[in-house]
């Protein structure tokens, strides 16, 4: 018996076997977890097709753009179908331009904002609006979601995606009041720098080599570690902790310098 047996898992965000959202989905499905995980495009379907035969229980897998409410309202019905309930949801979506990452945060122009937006922060909204009727018929659950320091600090070439990661935190502690009464807890995860396909577009992030130097642990972390917290935050031993973000990064984000 897992720590998760018997409950069913939604993973948004698995675009290969680097991403943070793969390190949770593992980890969720090792502690007995039953799995969907969605894809956006057909490249990206590819890569779960060879994904899920490492899953001890394999996964459903199934279409979502989160920026479509109607492919949102199709993902429920998929679900409801298949599963009748949701016990958790791992949201792990951002996107933004390159150009606006690179050039300068006052330079910015408003579609830029609003795309990052959208897709970074008002997608958790949209996302745990079409799957809630899900959780309320697994008795409650949790939302799981994934910042950045980032958000609360500047980064160099981070810019807009970290306006939008503050915009998410608020978004995850809002939900998580509204989604209480229902006992679904909404927590959010920040992790520590990782070669992901989303960071190779952020210069600083990329500079992992002077990472554990700065760290109180004198590591960095890895997906493994991500995956772990993910699911103490996902299961009944966490049931009591909700709006909060934890970061797992090696304590790097208590360092001034």
């Amino acid at each position: 018996m897992g720590l998760l047996s018997g409950k069913r898992a939604l993973v948004v965000g698995v675009a290969n076997k680097r991403s943070i959202a793969w390190g949770i989905a593992r980890s969720l499905a090792e502690e007995g977890a039953d799995l969907a995980l969605t894809y956006q495009h057909d490249r990206f379907r590819e890569n779960l097709d060879k994904l899920v035969p490492e899953l001890p229980h394999g996964a459903l897998t199934l279409p979502l753009d989160v920026s479509d409410d109607a492919s949102l309202d199709a993902l429920r019905e998929s679900l409801a179908a298949q599963w009748g309930k949701v016990d958790i949801v791992v949201h792990s979506v951002a996107f933004a331009r390159t150009e606006d990452l690179q050039s300068r945060f006052v330079d910015l122009p408003r579609e830029g904002y609003a795309l990052s937006q959208d897709v970074s922060a008002y997608s958790l909204v949209a996302l745990t609006r079409a799957v809630l009727p899900l959780l309320q018929a697994a008795g409650g659950g949790s939302v799981l979601t994934m910042t950045h320091l980032g958000g609360e600090r500047v980064m160099p070439s981070y810019n807009v995606m970290g306006v939008a990661k503050a915009a998410l935190e608020s978004a995850m502690r809002y939900l998580a009041w509204d989604c209480g009464g229902d006992n679904i807890r909404v927590n959010a995860i920040s992790a520590g720098p990782l070669r992901t396909l989303a960071s190779s577009a952020v210069k600083a992030a990329t500079a992992l080599r002077d990472v554990p130097e700065r760290t109180p642990l004198k590591r960095n972390i890895a997906l493994e570690d991500v995956g772990r917290a993910a699911t103490f935050l996902c299961s009944d031993w966490a049931q009591n902790i909700t709006g909060q973000v934890l970061f797992v990064d090696a304590g790097f984000h208590i360092m001034g310098m």
